[in-house]
């Protein structure tokens, strides 16, 4: 691992080969995700042969009719869905390889992401399509708020950097994807005690994966379920977010439409506010 990352590749590596046994039964934000992302290909009118999932867990993703290959950073869940064991942001792939690429729940705990975009863009071919899912900015907002609570004097790193809407375009348009957009959607899930949500974490495999933190004390968690439970509501459960950034981008192509040339404007800009001054 190299001073300059954020994440631990072999924590990553553990905690992913930890959570497999029993993934299925906390997969319920993913199974989110690729709802998400079956939606968001219903609406492209075009078939795709060979298919690339993107940190794929247990294989849970399919499209009818399509060659699927799994990458997993983990060795069980590559073991399972029947993938190879990589990292994200050191694709083992040929350029042009594949016509769709799906990425769901994992591009958040990626040490390099535009390497991970970039790599992704030059494995699909010429208007081939990348859809990615990953919790942004926002998520957990619940268990940060306890957590700074009960380490007011001196807060540890305990939560990952986080990708916004805006950051996730800008992202894609950095990979050197066209047509990129993004959007998101919150999953609010509510919890009888701090002890649940973090059960859940553990076993989606999204806890702590940071190069340096520091130990979870005793007294520490004490304090955050005190505080986690002074949130809850009339029946005992306090609201966690999920925030989902939707990513989307295109493998350019000359038959993709494209900004008109600068300067070929029929109308000016002033001419257009003149006239809606004069409408109002």
């Amino acid at each position: 691992m190299s001073d300059s990352e954020i994440f631990d590749r072999a924590r990553r590596r553990r905690r992913r080969d930890r959570a497999a046994p029993a993934y299925s039964a906390y997969d319920f934000v993913r199974a989110h995700m690729l709802e998400g992302i079956l939606e968001r290909l219903a609406d492209v009118k075009r078939t795709f042969g060979d298919v690339l999932d993107l940190g794929s867990f247990g294989g849970a993703f399919e499209l009818p009719g399509a060659r699927i290959a799994r990458l997993d950073a983990g060795y069980r869940f590559a073991r399972s869905a029947g993938g190879v064991q990589a990292d994200e942001d050191r694709l083992p792939f040929a350029d042009a390889s594949f016509d769709l690429i799906v990425s769901a729940g994992v591009l958040d705990s990626v040490n390099d992401v535009p390497g991970a975009l970039a790599l992704a863009r030059r494995a699909l071919r010429p208007d081939g399509l990348f859809l990615g899912a990953l919790l942004g900015a926002g998520t957990l907002a619940t268990l940060r708020a306890v957590m700074l609570e009960a380490e007011t004097e001196r807060p540890a790193a305990r939560f990952h950097p986080q990708i916004d809407v805006r950051a996730a375009g800008d992202l894609l348009a950095r990979a050197g994807f066209a047509l990129p957009v993004a959007d998101a959607e919150t999953l609010t899930v509510r919890y009888r005690s701090v002890f649940d949500l973090l059960r859940d974490l553990r076993g989606m495999a999204g806890g702590n994966l940071l190069a340096e933190t520091a130990p979870l004390t005793r007294g520490t968690l004490a304090r955050a379920a005190d505080a986690f439970g002074a949130r809850a509501d009339a029946e005992g459960r306090t609201a966690e977010r999920f925030e989902i950034v939707y990513a989307t981008g295109w493998a350019p192509d000359p038959s993709q439409p494209r900004p008109a040339r600068r300067g070929s404007a029929t109308a000016s800009l002033a001419d257009a506010l003149r006239s809606g001054e004069t409408k109002r």
